[in-house]
């Protein structure tokens, strides 16, 4: 299927056909991924996607443990003189 670029005020714009539209279920906004020349169009991905399964690995891997591990503990000042 070919389209045409068309010009949209000052700017340049792609007019996608609804065939195209119902069969990738774009709507709204999109992401835009240039890859040498072609232009990759597609849903946005939703913030933290994948995240619940990351962690859920890295708990199975024994990677979730603290980067800077016993510095994180209380110091004597902390037992000491810190108050609620």
């Amino acid at each position: 299927m070919k389209a045409h670029i068309v010009r949209i005020g000052n700017s340049q714009g792609l007019r996608l056909p609804k065939l195209v539209l119902e069969q990738t279920g774009l709507s709204g906004e999109v992401e835009l991924e240039v890859d040498g020349n072609c232009l990759i169009i597609r849903s946005p991905k939703r913030t933290r996607e994948g995240w619940s399964e990351a962690f859920q690995t890295m708990r199975a891997n024994g990677d979730d443990a603290l980067v800077d591990g016993d510095a994180a503990s209380a110091t004597a000042w902390d037992e000491a003189e810190w108050r609620w």
